[in-house]
């Protein structure tokens, strides 16, 4: 009997399970809204979506699953997510985990839109510290939501019920948001990957803002592969958020890679998230390619306080000002007492503020520097329900810690599941980078989360070890397209050149039969030079690379003679910027041409050097 379902639920697993037909997506609905009837940790949810409606979707993915061309312009046909209830679905109510102020929403957040539109299946909405202002998971009327490790715990907020939903295996990944670390302690509290991007990434278009001018939708998944799917689609610019800006992209450190440690660390006591991040930092520590160096957090914790002691919390207050006027006291009385800060704020402090981020900022950068990428605990400890109640606000802003000063800085985050803590609940780490550094971040985590990561979800399952690089995010910038024919090719000793640029491979493909290759004598790493002739060329093959055009000056710097960058005829006609050699340089080096690349000839030398 065909399995009904795959449990954990992943992106990964189940476009293999729907390919082979080991299940379908009629089947993994079925399944989890029988499981949402027995199953506790009910309180992760607002609504659920209608049976019903929900199996019509699941039905109109049976049918596309059987077309290959929908299979691949479809990249989350049939995956089941959930969505934070401060993010807008047509036709159902947003409530940001308030009865009293919840609406229907006319049209989906362009989050939803573009999920559904690559064929993903809505399952419901999430439960959520109201108005996502707290990072605890308990600040709300529909119920604390519950550990799913220990029901006695938090299970991090805001996006409480998202991560709750997916660790539970409920749906394969959710959305929530990020403002002050809501996308990364619930990931932490939960044992899962947590994606927070680069502020302006992804479109808050359609979602009740906390601090609009710095707020992130989230991705929780299981896997960095499963979130960066996600974030894929996700992804790019929206006219209906004027907040909407991708940056500049970093691509990923392919040699050595320098990982930032800080120099002093806070687990407020807790000795057993010690232990874990210790355990972590030695995983990170022992990776090929990877050197420890010192950060100075103390910097980055004067923004932090500017995010809640300063004025910004005067933006919470302007996204639900008329209903705090009229309707306070149907509020949570711990988020109502926040965002009544900003009350005795005046525009003379948010500019005094504005000055201090400006000057920090700058103190930050140069700290960022120091190393590519930096790692520090998700959150210094993790409570229970009960000391929770005893001082909200106090063990609330603990677990800020190592969170609150991402946005406000443009930076890019992945939580990503570590060692267990020796008392069975879940610990996290956190990868930093500067604004678009979200791909450097995805392709380190993917490297380590197999030896960082032992269990997905509640399940004994441990994440499979992926060998191939993450694909960049679609480009929202000017590029030029590059084709290399030598030590560029993919794999071989050049080829950072073009991935630490972030450039992507378009295709392989080959030159119009017009020119000659050579292998230059005396090169190290060894090179060919191609030369155009007028009679008597081949047809060579290369590889054609998008990079970031304010990348490219920089790679043609790097270029030694006799190469250089020049234009190339393809064999389909069209002329794209390529390598070429100086004729001057080939008369005493070998013509390799008859093997129609450097990749076979590079194989056969090889081959005939082991035969010697």
């Amino acid at each position: 009997m065909k399995p009904a379902v795959l449990s954990p639920l992943t992106i990964a697993s189940l476009r293999e399970a729907y390919l082979i037909g080991d299940t379908s997506p009629l089947e993994v609905v079925n399944r989890i809204f029988d499981r949402l009837t027995v199953e506790e940790g009910a309180e992760a949810w607002i609504l659920v979506r209608e049976r019903e409606a929900v199996l019509a979707e699941a039905r109109r993915c049976v049918a596309q699953l059987a077309d290959p061309a929908a299979r691949a312009a479809l990249p989350l046909l049939g995956i089941p997510f959930a969505v934070k209830d401060n993010i807008d679905v047509a036709g159902l109510p947003t409530t940001a985990a308030c009865p009293e102020f919840a609406y229907v929403a006319d049209a989906d957040a362009t989050v939803v839109e573009r999920l559904r539109a690559a064929g993903a299946i809505l399952i419901g909405k999430t439960n959520l510290d109201q108005f996502a202002t707290g990072l605890v998971g308990t600040r709300s009327p529909y119920g604390a939501v519950k550990n799913p490790f220990n029901p006695a715990y938090m299970s991090g907020g805001s996006s409480s019920g998202s991560a709750a939903a997916t660790a539970r295996g409920w749906v394969a990944f959710a959305l929530g948001t990020d403002t002050a670390g809501s996308g990364r302690v619930p990931a932490g509290a939960c044992n899962l990957v947590g994606v927070k991007p680069s502020p302006g990434l992804v479109s808050s278009a359609g979602v009740v803002p906390a601090c609009r001018s710095i707020d992130c939708v989230s991705v929780f998944a299981h896997t960095v592969e499963d979130g960066w799917a996600v974030l894929g689609v996700l992804a790019g610019e929206d006219a209906r958020d004027p907040f909407s800006a991708p940056p500049p992209v970093l691509g990923p450190v392919t040699r050595t890679l320098r990982v930032g440690v800080p120099t002093v660390l806070e687990f407020h006591g807790d000795r057993l998230a010690e232990q874990a991040w210790h355990a972590a930092l030695e995983v990170v520590a022992a990776e090929p390619g990877v050197v420890l160096v010192d950060i100075d957090l103390a910097p980055f914790h004067e923004v932090a306080r500017l995010l809640y002691d300063g004025p910004w919390v005067a933006e919470r207050r302007a996204a639900i000002e008329v209903f705090m006027d009229t309707h306070g006291d149907a509020m949570d009385a711990t988020v109502r007492g926040i965002i009544a800060r900003a009350d005795g704020m005046s525009a003379v402090d948010a500019f005094r503020a504005r000055y201090a981020l400006e000057a920090q900022r700058r103190i930050c950068r140069a700290e960022l520097g120091k190393a590519d990428l930096v790692l520090v605990p998700t959150a210094p400890t993790i409570h229970t329900h009960a000391a929770i109640a005893e001082a909200p606000v106090a063990r609330n802003s603990e677990l800020g810690y190592y969170t609150n000063f991402v946005n406000l800085l443009g930076m890019a985050a992945l939580a990503l599941p570590g060692p267990f803590r020796a008392d069975g609940l879940p610990a996290g780490v956190t990868l930093l980078a500067a604004a678009g550094g979200d791909h450097r971040l995805a392709e380190f985590g993917r490297r380590v989360q197999s030896r960082l990561h032992g269990r997905l979800g509640l399940s004994s399952e441990r994440p499979a070890s992926r060998a191939a690089m993450l694909e960049p995010l679609p480009f929202a910038e000017p590029v030029v397209e590059v084709a290399v024919v030598g030590a560029h090719l993919s794999g071989l000793a050049l080829n950072w050149q073009l991935v630490e640029r972030g450039a992507r491979l378009l295709e392989t493909t080959r030159t119009a039969p017009c020119y000659r290759l050579h292998a230059l004598p005396g090169t190290t790493p060894p090179k060919p030079g191609m030369v155009r002739v007028a009679e008597g060329g081949g047809a060579l093959e290369v590889e054609l690379w998008a990079m970031p055009l304010r990348n490219f000056g920089s790679f043609v710097a790097e270029i030694p003679a006799p190469l250089g960058i020049g234009t190339l005829s393809l064999a389909d006609g069209r002329e794209v910027k390529g390598f070429v050699c100086e004729a001057a340089a080939v008369p005493e080096a070998p013509d390799v041409t008859a093997f129609g690349g450097w990749r076979a000839y590079l194989t056969e030398r090889d081959a005939a050097t082991v035969s010697v």
